[in-house]
C-alpha cells in the first residue's frame, strides 16, 4: 500500500504541513488500495490521530501496519492506529464503531464517510438486490454513521464530516442508475443535514470524483471502459487516490472554516 510510481502525467506526491495536526479523525472503509486508505494516510501525514474502520478484518490488518510504518516516518514516536470492524448496514456495527472511536481518541474532531458499493446492471436487468445493496451501503450508510456522531460533535459544538460522493450524482453513465441515484443521495443528505448542524458549529461537505484509478477498480472494471472513462478526463487519466483525498484534507481543515454544504468535483472532465 505504498504510493505506487508516478504514472505519465501525475504529479509529484505531496507531503504533509500539518493541515490537521491535532485533530482526532475517524476513516470508514480504510482498508485497500483505494480512496479510503489513501484519505486515512493523508490524515496521519497531516498530523492527525486516526482511527480506521472496513468491513475486511485481513485488509484491515494490513491498512493498520502500514498506516504505523507511515506515522513513524511522519513523527518522532509511532501512533498506534485503533480499528474496528464495521458493516454501515448494521447500526449496532456503526454505533459501536462511534463509541469505539470515542472511547480509542478522547473525541471526534472528523468523520470521513467513505463506505460505498458500486456496480454495473442496466435498470431492465437490476435486481431489487443490487439496488438495496448500493443504496443500502452507499447512501444509507452514510446516513446511519453521520446520524450516529451528530450528538456526539452537536455536545461539543465542533466537528466536521467529510462524505465521499461522486460526479455521477449530476452525471449520467450506462448501467450505473443505482450508483448515481446513490451518490446524488449523498449530495442531499449533506446539503440538508449541514444547514442542520450548522447552529452547532459542526460543517459537512463532500467530494464527488469523478475517475479514481487503483487496483481494485481495474479488477472489476473492463480495461475497455476504462479507457473510454479516462478518455474523457481532461489529463487524459484517471485522478490518483491521493489527489481525491487532498481535497478531502483540506474540507476537514481549518482552511475550509466557512464551508458547509458543499459538493465539490474532484473531476477534470471537459464540460
Amino acid at each position: 500500500m505504498s504510493i505506487p510510481a508516478a504514472r505519465a502525467g501525475v504529479p509529484t506526491y505531496v507531503e504533509g504541513h500539518g493541515l490537521l495536526a491535532g485533530k482526532n479523525v475517524l476513516v470508514t472503509a480504510a482498508a485497500g488500495t483505494g480512496i479510503g486508505f489513501a484519505v486515512a494516510r493523508r490524515c496521519v501525514e497531516e498530523g492527525a490521530r486516526v482511527m480506521i474502520s472496513d468491513i475486511h478484518e485481513r485488509r484491515l490488518n494490513e491498512a493498520v501496519a502500514e498506516l504505523e510504518k507511515i506515522s513513524a516516518k511522519s513523527d518522532s514516536a509511532t501512533q498506534k492506529i485503533p480499528s474496528r470492524m464495521c458493516n454501515v448496514t448494521s447500526e449496532d456495527d456503526v454505533r459501536g464503531l462511534i463509541a469505539g472511536a470515542v472511547d480509542a481518541l478522547g473525541h471526534i474532531d472528523v468523520l470521513i464517510n467513505n463506505a460505498g458499493l458500486g456496480g454495473t446492471a442496466d435498470v431492465v436487468d437490476m435486481t431489487d438486490e443490487q439496488w438495496s445493496s448500493v443504496i443500502d451501503i452507499t447512501l444509507t450508510g452514510t446516513f446511519r454513521m453521520t446520524r450516529a456522531v451528530l450528538p456526539h460533535m452537536i455536545e461539543r459544538k465542533s466537528g466536521v464530516i467529510v462524505n465521499n460522493a461522486s460526479v455521477l450524482g449530476w452525471r449520467a453513465q450506462k448501467g450505473q442508475a443505482h450508483y448515481a441515484a446513490a451518490k446524488a443521495g449523498v449530495m442531499a443528505l449533506t446539503r440538508c443535514t449541514a444547514l442542520e448542524a450548522a447552529e452547532s458549529g459542526v460543517r459537512i461537505n463532500a467530494v464527488s470524483p469523478s475517475l479514481a484509478s487503483h487496483p481494485f477498480l481495474a479488477k472489476v472494471t473492463p480495461q475497455e471502459l476504462l479507457d473510454e472513462l479516462e478518455a474523457k478526463e481532461a489529463f487524459g487519466r484517471g485522478a490518483e487516490p491521493w489527489e481525491v483525498a487532498n481535497v478531502m484534507v483540506f474540507l476537514a481543515s481549518d482552511y475550509s472554516s466557512y464551508m458547509t454544504g458543499e459538493c465539490i468535483a474532484v473531476s477534470s472532465q471537459h464540460a
